[in-house]
């Protein structure tokens, strides 16, 4: 059964779809099972994996609108990783949604004949807490926040956090914190350092012990349609998101190992 994993932070320019695109590209070489859905309408992760936006028979629009099954929308990339393709049509298909019954669980419907046939459905969220964010978070298992470590994000994950303690109450009580993902760091700068002893000190193991540097090869990637692991998988970044990967194996193999205790006790 598939872990979903959101990939969130209303705030724009934090590395959510880098995030999305060279997780997915790191879990694949693992090699694990991986779905990487592109809920943000301006189709980034989409171009990133390699495949064009602009021509597209269909995409996650129709998934949510319910016009196409997951099935019939995924496509295979070259980085070994299944895509659920988005594009410009997710606008009109939030705005479609507004009046529609349980709006907020058309994703979660839609992916969970996949469940199977994965073991990690990442989902690269747009950049504002809208209904499509919602989607992703009531679908999810978990949530990793990409985030800078610079003083105005301290108040944007404040708000993300307040709104996943809503939705826990409403829609998805078991939604975890995956973790808090570091990332554009540069340790040169002070106030980063700080931000991030903050985080530390505030979130303890919720923040990954991984940190994604600033990198011209990560920023050169997306541009030739790849992840930073197919690009350049010695550079910086590519070792970051590597190591992220593993840090995400890690606990998931801690997670089926206490599940398993659990099972025992309970038939002991």
């Amino acid at each position: 059964m598939a872990r979903i994993i959101a990939i969130a932070n209303q705030k724009g320019g934090v590395g959510k779809t880098t995030t999305a695109v060279n997780l997915a590209a790191a879990l694949a070489r693992a090699p694990k099972r991986v779905l990487l859905v592109d809920l943000d309408a301006q189709g980034n992760a989409t171009m990133g994996s390699g495949v064009d936006k602009r021509d597209l028979p269909a995409s996650t629009c129709d998934l949510l609108i319910g016009e196409r099954d997951a099935r019939g929308i995924r496509v295979t990339t070259a980085e070994g990783f299944d895509l659920l393709p988005g594009n410009i049509d997710l606008t009109a298909a939030e705005i479609q949604l507004m009046d529609s019954e349980n709006r907020e669980q058309r994703l979660k419907e839609s992916l969970m004949p996949l469940a199977g046939d994965y073991d990690f459905i990442l989902i690269d969220c747009p950049p504002a807490l809208s209904l499509l964010t919602l989607n992703a978070l009531t679908a999810a298992d978990s949530l990793i926040v990409p985030m800078q470590c610079e003083y105005y994000a301290l108040e944007g994950l404040s708000a993300l956090l307040e709104t996943v303690d809503a939705l826990r109450a409403q829609l998805n009580p078991d939604l975890e914190i995956e973790g808090v993902l570091r990332t554009m760091f540069d340790v040169r700068n002070n106030l980063a350092n700080a931000v991030s002893a903050e985080l530390i000190q505030h979130f303890g193991e919720r923040v990954f012990r991984t940190i994604v540097p600033r990198n011209v090869r990560l920023a050169e990637a997306p541009s030739h349609g790849q992840s930073i692991v197919g690009y350049d998988r010695t550079s910086r970044g590519g070792v970051a998101y590597m190591g992220l990967a593993g840090e995400i194996l890690r606990r998931q193999m801690e997670r089926e190992k206490q599940a398993r205790h659990s099972y025992r006790e309970t038939q002991a």
